[in-house]
């Protein structure tokens, strides 16, 4: 399968996507009744770059078996991830007027593959996706393919045994064609994570199982690809990746703010977050 041609975008280019994407995801929830925002913008610079700049994917054959995988663990965030892979052709855009009608394939969290392309696994219950890519990272070592695995978890989600279970796993299987990348946006869905359930220290914890550990800016796109750069140039290791996030990033009255879990918003709350996205803030 050949690279996707359109790679290689700049750091302003990404942020344009982004913005545009932020709002229509906002937009999106409004109409549709689904919340979920602030989990979706705090991830979504990371998901832009890799879409555009990391996987080696073609939307035109989005099931070749040589093509990257990512699996969003964290699946409450698929309401992003749906219109980042609309934006970058696996499916036409009009097709998320559907998001969250009776029938529709498109809502809270992403469905089984086949019913939309780009989809690799249904992740709506917290702590399997990582699992998921593991198993597909091993099938690289054993079928002596060269496709790369990559998947996304919350903070919060690393609450989950299954989490840990397979963090032990990994770097007995030497798996280097494996990065997982944690969006700590600092929050979960009833509080602050350290309140629930401490996670630190997150970066001695994984080093200490023996992976590559990076931590970066995951709204600093030089810093997300750097840290890319430097999890596939390491061999033998798995690579991890703690993106430090801002829950609702890119909308003031949104930002660090755990309301927007679960919150959709008003016409007044929408016409103010798309004037702030308009004017770039």
């Amino acid at each position: 399968m050949r690279r996707d041609i359109n790679k290689n975008s700049s750091c302003a280019e990404l942020k344009e996507i982004s913005r545009n994407l932020r709002k229509r995801i906002i937009e999106t929830s409004s109409n549709s009744r689904i919340p979920h925002i602030g989990s979706c913008l705090s991830c979504l610079d990371i998901l832009v770059y890799l879409y555009w700049n990391e996987l080696n994917i073609n939307p035109e054959e989005p099931t070749a078996y040589n093509r990257d995988r990512f699996l969003l663990s964290k699946g409450h965030g698929a309401p992003g991830l749906f219109q980042v892979l609309a934006e970058r052709g696996f499916f036409k855009k009009e097709k998320l007027l559907e998001f969250g009608k009776p029938g529709s394939v498109f809502h809270e969290h992403p469905p089984k593959p086949g019913y939309i392309p780009g989809v690799e696994a249904a992740t709506g219950s917290l702590g399997h996706g990582f699992s998921m890519a593991l198993g597909m990272a091993v099938s690289t070592k054993i079928t002596s393919t060269n496709f790369r695995c990559y998947t996304m978890l919350s903070d919060g989600e690393c609450n989950e045994g299954s989490i840990w279970e397979a963090a032990l796993l990994a770097p007995k299987l030497n798996v280097d064609n494996l990065t997982v990348i944690v969006d700590f946006n600092k929050w979960q869905a009833t509080g602050r994570s350290e309140e629930i359930t401490s996670l630190q220290p997150l970066d001695l914890k994984w080093k200490s199982f023996g992976w590559h550990v990076q931590e970066i800016n995951g709204h600093d796109f030089d810093e997300i690809a750097k840290a890319l750069k430097m999890a596939k140039s390491e061999k033998n290791q798995p690579s991890i990746i703690i993106a430090n996030t801002i829950k609702g990033k890119g909308v003031s009255f949104m930002e660090d703010n755990n309301n927007w879990h679960y919150r959709i918003p008003n016409k007044e709350e929408l016409k103010l977050a798309v004037e702030e996205l308009d004017v770039g803030l």
